[in-house]
């Protein structure tokens, strides 16, 4: 759990150093680091889907994984998750116009859905978690917590103290990723490795989009999902050769 207690850190600080000092750079100047941010994190989306070695694979998986997200209804139960944590933590002064009420609502939301989704999204998640969990080096998860805290940063400057409470979903996705390693070397093979990063890049494309260029609404949570079943779907391959 080393890498993950690094991980969230890392976010902590770097989410705090955006809020006290993110309303001291301009805002073209911070949107423009959040554009930035969001062409980056297509791009090594794109790079991510790069690694599969079987693209029908990658297709099902989002179809299946989506269709279950949106039954679920995972990202509308990661919103109503931020709108609890803004009751509770990000209640505002009594004198606040109420307009800025709700796009702080709104805010503290995407914030908190970007941040999650882009913080435990990767391979550098699954294999520094597994990595950290087996073998106690957390390299990979200290590489990882470097670059969340720079994003970390850039997202609370623009979008507020939301990006703070992705820790949460950080500590139980990637600390349960740690504590399962064991049980996952046994099953995981480089195969199911490819498919579920490309998975993961798709999904990053999508947040990308979405979130951080706004480009189109895309529900990136509800295609969570998939991240499982793509191995599965490998795993039944395998078994039938």
């Amino acid at each position: 759990m080393t890498g993950t207690i690094i991980n969230i850190t890392t976010v902590i600080i770097g989410g705090i150093l955006g809020l006290f000092f993110g309303a001291r750079f301009p805002d073209k100047m911070r949107k423009t680091v959040v554009a930035g941010l969001g062409l980056f994190t297509g791009a090594i989306g794109l790079s991510m889907f790069m690694d599969s070695k079987n693209q029908i694979v990658v297709l099902i998986s989002l179809l299946i994984g989506g269709i279950l997200g949106e039954w679920w209804k995972l990202e509308t139960r990661l919103s109503n998750l931020g709108l609890i944590l803004e009751k509770r933590f990000g209640s505002l002064e009594p004198n606040e116009n109420p307009k800025e009420k709700n796009q702080t609502n709104t805010n503290f939301v995407k914030g908190f859905l970007a941040a999650s989704l882009l913080f435990c999204v990767g391979p550098m998640t699954v294999l520094g978690s597994i990595q950290d969990g087996l073998t106690g080096d957390y390299q990979l998860l200290a590489i990882k917590s470097i670059m969340d805290g720079f994003a970390s940063m850039a997202f609370a400057s623009t979008l507020g103290i939301g990006v703070l409470f992705s820790v949460i979903v950080i500590f139980i996705y990637q600390g349960g990723l740690t504590l399962l390693a064991s049980l996952a070397q046994m099953y995981f093979t480089p195969e199911m490795m490819n498919e579920l990063t490309a998975v993961g890049g798709i999904i990053l494309i999508g947040l990308a989009i979405s979130s951080l260029l706004e480009i189109k609404k895309i529900r990136a949570g509800n295609f969570l999902p998939a991240l499982v079943i793509a191995p599965l779907i490998i795993a039944i391959l395998s078994n039938f050769g």
